[in-house]
């Protein structure tokens, strides 16, 4: 009788997740080069350059951050067209996301928030939840997600490949 060897099929196993993380990475790679390359033309741009000025000086969520946004009608319009990590590029809003989008979408908030002076990412889930209508489960993920880079969980990943070994 034979001993079942689980070697061969843990590194299939091993395989196949390589595989499915590095198409994950491939798609964030080609997100990061492409992130938001719409606002550099027209009709995105000329809106932006008047606009986004006033944006770094209003408090997120506010009426008057809300009026800005309503005055860049169709620039704004094309770019959540143009752009799936937003949430109005979508049908059902968030529930219409892929993680991968939702990931970018995230390090966009992250981003953002440092445009403004009153910028709080923490406070922008809480007030996006009700804007986009995601409930705890998400919000939880997104606030650990911020945790996560903050800390610089790139920081970490030789440590845990030495811990692997040992």
């Amino acid at each position: 009788m034979t001993t079942y060897d689980s070697r061969p099929d843990t590194y299939a196993h091993i395989t196949e997740v390589r595989g499915l993380l590095l198409a994950v990475a491939a798609d964030l790679t080609r997100r990061a080069h492409a992130h938001d390359l719409s606002k550099l033309a027209s009709p995105e741009v000329e809106v932006f350059d008047r606009v986004t000025p006033r944006l770094r000086e209003l408090e997120y969520g506010s009426e008057a951050y809300k009026a800005s946004l309503a005055e860049m009608g169709t620039a704004l319009t094309h770019h959540y067209a143009h752009n799936d990590h937003h949430p109005e590029h979508h049908p059902d809003g968030v529930q219409g996301m892929t993680l991968i989008q939702v990931v970018e979408m995230l390090c966009d908030w992250m981003a953002a928030t440092k445009r403004h002076a009153t910028g709080d990412i923490r406070r922008s889930i809480d007030l996006n939840a009700a804007r986009f209508g995601y409930g705890e489960e998400l919000k939880t993920l997104l606030l650990n997600t911020v945790a996560e880079l903050e800390r610089g969980a790139l920081r970490h990943a030789d440590t845990d490949i030495e811990a692997f070994r040992r």
